[in-house]
């Protein structure tokens, strides 16, 4: 029906939107609940493509404690065939691309820090290996100074210069200039989409570096969902997730998705945090109080060679009274 094995069918029909709206009233398994059931599948020796079938015979015994994924629920969301049909018609017509969990070219990276909660699905545009080779994530606050701006430019271009993917969430600000100016120098750019994947995709702006396998835009939402503030928020965590290490350039204190997804990178330590250190930012001097690690751009006399890789993979102290120990193991980026 859709070219698709009925493994991938059955988990799009159980965690993705086919439509703009909810009008049947059948709210998809966001990325944890689809674990929840998966793993008891899995326990029950079940794949998910024999709910296709018999879900009556597969979901025996199937309970939530939370009584939210009801069997009803489950059956529901399998009902939907042909609006899956429909909508993988126009979005893999357009040059769209789909993996889920059960894909054996799945990011590792979000199986390793996500377990259960990594993305059910993900859908992208352009070079999808880029999801594998890690790099450097900037993000930032989206209203900067033109220091920010020039600041993000020449890390971004160092960056790429240097071999590093560079990873963004593609909004507007740092991460829009990070993409831009990788790109500019022939480096690569994975951007981790929160609304309008299916637009952006086709978007004159990108096809060139999409159509030269430089660029990757992928997201785990409905490639034409709008943008909703939960789902930025959300999307953070994968940003850092598809990094090895991660630059804030510019950031509120205690407010806003910035801080938000630095702060819960590092409570959970999937990437080495950097921040910018020229910036009178007391959000910034606040991340390096929770153990982020300043990041300044060298003099001209010092910088040489691979002068970012040096500061990004050097071994430096924790922050006395922190509470994290965020570098205090080398990273090799690229052995």
């Amino acid at each position: 029906m859709t070219g698709m094995n009925e493994t991938n069918q059955a988990i799009l029909l159980l965690t993705v939107r086919f439509g703009a709206s909810k009008a049947d009233g059948i709210a998809p398994l966001g990325p944890a609940e689809y674990g929840q059931l998966a793993s008891w599948l899995h326990r029950k020796d079940h794949e998910p493509s024999e709910l296709l079938h018999h879900p009556e015979e597969v979901l025996f015994g199937w309970s939530d404690p939370t009584g939210r994924i009801t069997t009803d629920r489950i059956k529901g969301l399998l009902n939907r065939g042909m609006a899956m049909g429909i909508s993988l018609e126009k979005w893999l017509g357009s040059g769209l691309w789909i993996l889920t969990r059960a894909d054996s070219d799945y990011p590792d990276s979000l199986r390793k820090h996500l377990g259960q909660g990594a993305p059910s699905v993900l859908f992208g545009a352009g070079n999808r290996s880029l999801l594998h080779v890690g790099g450097l994530a900037m993000v930032g606050t989206r209203n900067i100074t033109e220091e920010d701006r020039l600041f993000g430019e020449m890390i971004a271009k160092q960056a790429a210069s240097e071999g590093f993917n560079v990873v963004s969430g593609g909004a507007r600000g740092i991460d829009d200039i990070a993409m831009r100016s990788a790109l500019e120098v022939e480096g690569t750019a994975l951007a981790i989409l929160s609304c309008g994947l299916l637009r952006a995709s086709l978007a004159k702006r990108w096809r060139t570096a999409i159509r030269r396998d430089r660029l990757c835009l992928v997201s785990t939402f409905y490639p034409e969902a709008g943008f909703q503030i939960g789902n930025a928020m959300a999307r953070n965590k994968y940003i850092y997730c598809l990094s090895d290490v991660a630059l804030v350039v510019q950031s509120a204190k205690g407010e806003g998705g910035t801080w938000a997804g630095a702060t819960e990178n590092l409570k959970h330590q999937w990437a080495k945090l950097f921040v910018r250190s020229e910036s009178q930012s007391d959000g910034l001097e606040a991340l390096i109080g929770l153990g982020a690690m300043p990041l300044s751009i060298p003099s001209d006399s010092s910088r040489t060679g691979e002068w970012l890789r040096a500061l990004l993979t050097a071994r430096q102290p924790a922050k006395a009274g922190s509470s994290t120990e965020s570098g205090q193991l080398p990273l090799d980026l690229y052995p």
